[in-house]
């Protein structure tokens, strides 16, 4: 609504579509479009799922105000490279329902942002399988307040073994390309090495290589690209923290 132009006659209110609802289906955690950032950040289920990276994202979505108006299927479908929504979603591989003229359909989230938010489709829900078990998650978030938008936001997610190895990783991040990404080949270079300082070091590298940030009115593009190993590094050490290793 915010950003239609003079050719929008009618606005919908999907606000009482039965949308606003957190429950189980099957492993999957599912979760209705209209669903606020308020509910997500009050949910016990949301914020026992992946360390509550998604509750803890919610949670600096703006004010107490916008909280109790915003909804996850709004964040998602405004695209934009910055919410703090989406950047959990991607890291736990989450998955949107659609809807059209034709029915619905269920696409993953990477797909969504690759060009089909540019459809008439309605996000009608957000399905997360369960994560792999044993793992450390951290949300990490970088704006000029706690609760603006974000120059830079980053997830974090690993398993390490008995020897201090990455058995998975996950990370995404937010605000530094044109869409929320996955930054798949960091993932891939941290998986199997020992968690220590060279390894996090190279896989920052990768990561300020990966990511395609720009100048605005809120932050140079070198400063974003800077922050993107600031914050990774942070989110790998919280989660290695987790299982007794410390960088």
């Amino acid at each position: 609504m915010v950003e239609g132009d003079r050719s929008i006659r009618f606005l919908i209110d999907i606000t009482h579509a039965g949308l606003s609802y957190i429950r189980r289906k099957g492993t999957d955690c599912v979760i209705g479009a209209t669903t606020t950032m308020a509910m997500l950040e009050d949910s016990p289920a949301i914020r026992a799922l992946a360390g509550g990276i998604l509750a803890r994202a919610a949670a600096g979505c703006g004010s107490v105000q916008i909280r109790n108006m915003a909804t996850l299927g709004g964040n998602l479908a405004n695209a934009s490279p910055a919410a703090d929504t989406a950047t959990p979603l991607l890291a736990l591989d989450a998955e949107v329902v659609l809807a059209d003229a034709r029915g619905r359909r269920k696409i993953p989230l990477t797909e969504f942002y690759s060009g089909l938010k540019k459809t008439k489709a309605l996000i009608v829900e957000v399905a997360i399988p369960a994560p792999p078990r044993g793992g450390r998650w951290s949300f990490q978030k970088l704006g000029r307040t706690e609760n603006d938008i974000s120059l830079v936001n980053a997830v974090a997610g690993l398993q390490l073994d008995s020897k201090g190895r990455a058995k998975w990783a996950r990370i995404a991040l937010g605000a530094v390309a044109p869409r929320p990404m996955r930054a798949v080949h960091a993932e891939e270079l941290l998986v199997g090495r020992k968690v220590d300082e060279c390894t996090v070091a190279a896989v920052c590298d990768e990561v300020a290589r990966a990511v395609r940030p720009i100048t605005d009115v809120r932050a140079a593009a070198e400063y974003r690209r800077e922050m993107c190993r600031v914050l990774v590094r942070r989110a790998i050490a919280e989660c290695a923290a987790g299982t007794g290793c410390s960088l």
